[in-house]
C-alpha cells in the first residue's frame, strides 16, 4: 500500500530539505577554504574533511572543482546584490550607502558570533575557466552598475558617471577589506566602528578649507637589476589579474617571451616569487611614505602628496603594485610576515593622520579605520586602470582620490 500523497510529498520535501542542507555545508567550507587558499588551492579532499564527508560525497553534488569554486562565487555575488537591494529602500545616495554599510556590518558580526558563514571572495574570478569566467565576470558587472546606481539613475555628465563609478569601487572595497582589519576590534565595538567609516565616507579626511593640489613625488628607481624587475612587474600584473594560484611560472615566462628556466635564474620557488612581488610593492609604498614625510607643507599636502603619487603609479606603465588578495594561497607563516609588513604601513599612514588632526588639516577622524581606508584605496586601484585610461592621468587620480579626501558625497571635483 502506497503513502498517503501528504505524505510522501512530506519525505520528499525533507529529502529535498536535507540536499540543500548538505550543499549550503559543502558551500560553507568551500568558500573558508578560498579565503584560505584561493580557488585554485581549495581541492574537494579539504572540502570534504571541513564538512565530514569523503570526497565522493561532494562531487554528488558538484562534478568538477571549477563548478563549485563558481557555485561559490555566485553565492557571494547574491549576497552582494541583496545588501545593495537593501540599501536601494532608501531615498537619497547618503542613506543608501549607510544602509549598505550597515547591512555589511550586521553580517560580519553575524559570522563572528558564529551564526553565518564566511562568503568567498572574488579575487579569483579572471583564474576561472571560460564559458564560467564570462558568467562570473558579467555578474561582477552587473554588482558594480548597481552600486554605482546608488548615486542617482540619471547623471548629468559623463564626468558624474566617472565620479560615481569611483565612488562605487571604493565603497565596495571598502566593505570587501573590512574582514582583514575588524578582528582587532571587539564585537561590541562594531556599531562604533561602522559609525566612524561612515564619517569618513560623508565628510573625507580632509579638514573644511582643504583642496587638493598634490606633487606627485620622485620615487627612487627599483634597486633591482633590470632584468628581475620587469620579471617581478609582469608576475605582479598577472598575479593580480589570475590570482596567485592562476599565475602559473609558463604564463609569467609566456608573458615574457623567455623560457621557465628564466624564472628559476631569479627566483627558487614559485613562493618565492609572490614574496618577492609583494616586498616590491613594499617597497614602493613605504618609499613614497618616506619621500613623502619629508616634503615642506602640512601633513594633509604630504598625505595627498602620498596618495597621489601610488595612484599614479597604479594606472600608470610603471605598475601595478600587488593586491594583498595575492596572500592568498601562500603558507601561512609566508602570508603572516606579509600581512605584518602591511599593517607597518597602515600604521605610518595612522600616525600621519593623528598629526594631521593634531595640526588641524585632517579632519578628526578615527586614524586607525581611516589608515585602513588609504590602504584600500590604493589596493584596489589596480582594477581600475582601464576606467582610469578614459580620462587624462591626473584627473583619474582626483577623481579616484577625492572619494577618501572629501568623501562619497563632495562634487567639488567637478569643478577641477
Amino acid at each position: 500500500m502506497s503513502k498517503p500523497k501528504d505524505v510522501r510529498e512530506e519525505d520528499e520535501a525533507q529529502g529535498t530539505q536535507r540536499f540543500r542542507e548538505k550543499r549550503d555545508a559543502i558551500l560553507a567550507a568551500a568558500a573558508e577554504t578560498i579565503n584560505l587558499q584561493s580557488a585554485r588551492g581549495m581541492t574537494f579532499a579539504d572540502v570534504a574533511r571541513r564538512v565530514g564527508l569523503n570526497t565522493t560525497s561532494v562531487t554528488y553534488y558538484f562534478k568538477r572543482k571549477e563548478d563549485l569554486a563558481a557555485a561559490c562565487f555566485e553565492q557571494t555575488l547574491d549576497l552582494l546584490h541583496s545588501m545593495l537591494a537593501e540599501a536601494e529602500r532608501e531615498t537619497t545616495p547618503r542613506d543608501r550607502v549607510a544602509r549598505y554599510l550597515a547591512v555589511n556590518m550586521e553580517r560580519l558580526a553575524r559570522i563572528r558570533r558564529g551564526e553565518a558563514h564566511s562568503a568567498a571572495t572574488l579575487s579569483d574570478l579572471r583564474a576561472m575557466e571560460e564559458p564560467i569566467k564570462r558568467r562570473l565576470l558579467d555578474g561582477w558587472r552587473g554588482v558594480f552598475r548597481r552600486a554605482r546606481a546608488l548615486w542617482g539613475d540619471e547623471a548629468r555628465s559623463r564626468e558624474e558617471i566617472n565620479l560615481w563609478g569611483g565612488r562605487a569601487h571604493v565603497l565596495l572595497e571598502n566593505t570587501f577589506w573590512l574582514p582583514a582589519w575588524l578582528d582587532r576590534y571587539e564585537l561590541d565595538e562594531y556599531p562604533r566602528v561602522e559609525a566612524r567609516q561612515m564619517e569618513i565616507f560623508l565628510h573625507g579626511i580632509a579638514a573644511p578649507g582643504s583642496s587638493w593640489h598634490p606633487h606627485l613625488l620622485d620615487l627612487e628607481p627599483p634597486g633591482n637589476e633590470p632584468g628581475r624587475e620587469a620579471f617581478l612587474l609582469a608576475a605582479t600584473r598577472l598575479i593580480n589579474e589570475l590570482g596567485y594560484r592562476g599565475a602559473s611560472v609558463q604564463r609569467i615566462a609566456s608573458e615574457l617571451n623567455v623560457t621557465k628556466g628564466s624564472f628559476y635564474h631569479h627566483l627558487d620557488a614559485k613562493d618565492d616569487l609572490a614574496v618577492a612581488c609583494h616586498e616590491r610593492s613594499f617597497d614602493v609604498l613605504t618609499d613614497a611614505q618616506r619621500l613623502g614625510a619629508e616634503q615642506p607643507g602640512s601633513y594633509w599636502e604630504r598625505l595627498t602628496n602620498i596618495v597621489a603619487t601610488l595612484l599614479d603609479v597604479q594606472f600608470s606603465e610603471h605598475g601595478p603594485l600587488l593586491r594583498t588578495t595575492a596572500l592568498f594561497g601562500l603558507p601561512p607563516e609566508t602570508r603572516s610576515a606579509m600581512v605584518d609588513r602591511s599593517n607597518r604601513i597602515a600604521r605610518r599612514f595612522a600616525g600621519m593622520i593623528s598629526d594631521g588632526i593634531a595640526e588641524g588639516s585632517v579632519r578628526a577622524v578615527d586614524p586607525l579605520i581611516a589608515s585602513q581606508a588609504l590602504m584600500a584605496l590604493q589596493n584596489a586601484a589596480f582594477d581600475m586602470r582601464k576606467w582610469a585610461s578614459t580620462m587624462p592621468r591626473d584627473k583619474a587620480v582626483a577623481f579616484y582620490a577625492s572619494t577618501l579626501a572629501f568623501g562619497l558625497f563632495d562634487d567639488r571635483v567637478l569643478a577641477g
